[in-house]
């Protein structure tokens, strides 16, 4: 028999989604677990603790995922460690590739991100306005730590190598499968590459005009999803809701649009795009009909960065550049 392929999940900074999408795969996973040794899954599945990582030879494990972006020293430290423990490496996930959500944080200073969650949300009672420290001293004799936030939020291949990428928000459960079997099967593509389909969520949509041999329209009227239900059968960009359909790759076979959402990106750029969110603005600003329709955009989605940028701000140029500024 074999050897079985020893593997290991990290949870960095993130929500643990990209790995409920790995126990989605329920029966699946069954049957893969006859192939592979998951020997670290941390911090959220197995009892394990990071010493144990750290006491692992080195390239003992043979393929590692890792999820989350990195956010804090403990990130930083953790993945570092699992890299020099790991012969191939994993971003699992929109945060681990592209930054997440959670980068969006950059476009604030730690002041006013400290200053929101533990003092100003509507949920605090915080009167003496305590804020968390890496280092105290309780009672005088207990030295207490926590995880520092550092500076800027990072992508996993920002921090060390990384052998492959996978997209989404999390990653769809049916996808997940097929990277474990061609991962079994060792037929993963070159190192450095996305692990994907390489088609944009738009070729999985039905309602795709091109598909259905119609030319596509300029966009004439803005929308935001509140301002009504889309018509399930007209696609959505042309009815003026902002959908990043046509540069996302759609791993996900179309999860929002199947129940009638707008693409926002999660799956991560198609292979060759550089700047997901920059090209994002440009696929936008194409679409639109005239100045009319730009006004509209402009006076609806009043917060451009976080708007193109939901998910890949902090592998953008633009995170480099707003990180150039707040060092001056």
């Amino acid at each position: 028999m074999a050897a079985k392929v020893k593997t290991a999940f990290l949870l960095a900074g993130g929500c643990a989604g990209c790995e409920m999408s790995v126990v989605d795969l329920s029966e699946v996973l069954v049957d893969v677990l006859e192939s592979i040794e998951i020997v670290f899954w941390a911090p959220t599945v197995a009892d394990v603790k990071y010493c144990d990582l750290e006491e692992m030879e080195d390239n003992s494990i043979d393929v590692a995922f890792v999820d989350g972006m990195i956010r804090n020293t403990e990130n930083e430290h953790t993945v570092k460690v699992l890299r020099a423990k790991s012969k191939v490496l994993v971003a699992f996930g929109a945060c681990a590739t592209l930054g997440g959500i959670g980068a969006l944080g950059d476009l604030h200073t730690k002041e006013e991100l400290f200053k929101q969650a533990y003092q100003d949300s509507f949920s605090t009672d915080n009167p003496d306005g305590v804020m968390p420290s890496p280092e105290y001293l309780l009672d005088g004799k207990y030295e207490l730590t926590i995880p520092a936030l550092l500076d800027n939020c990072a992508t996993v291949d920002q921090i060390v190598d990384v052998e492959y990428y996978v997209g989404g928000c999390p990653p769809h459960p049916k996808f997940v499968g097929q990277i474990l079997t061609s991962l079994l099967a060792g037929e993963l593509p070159p190192p450095g590459s996305w692990i994907t389909s390489g088609k944009a969520v738009c070729d999985s949509c039905s309602r795709n005009p091109v598909r259905n041999g119609q030319e596509r329209l300029p966009v004439g009227e803005i929308k935001r999803t509140i301002d009504g239900t889309p018509d399930p059968d007209t696609c959505l960009l042309q009815q003026g809701y902002m959908c990043f359909g046509p540069v996302t790759q759609g791993d996900c076979e179309g999860s929002c649009l199947n129940v009638n959402m707008p693409c926002r990106g999660c799956g991560g750029p198609l292979p060759g795009i550089k700047d997901f969110g920059a090209r994002c603005v440009s696929t936008i600003a194409s679409s639109m009909a005239d100045d009319a329709a730009v006004d509209q955009f402009i006076d609806k989605y009043n917060d451009m960065a976080k708007m193109f940028y939901r998910y890949a701000h902090t592998a953008g140029s633009l995170n480099r550049k707003v990180a150039a500024l707040k060092d001056k």
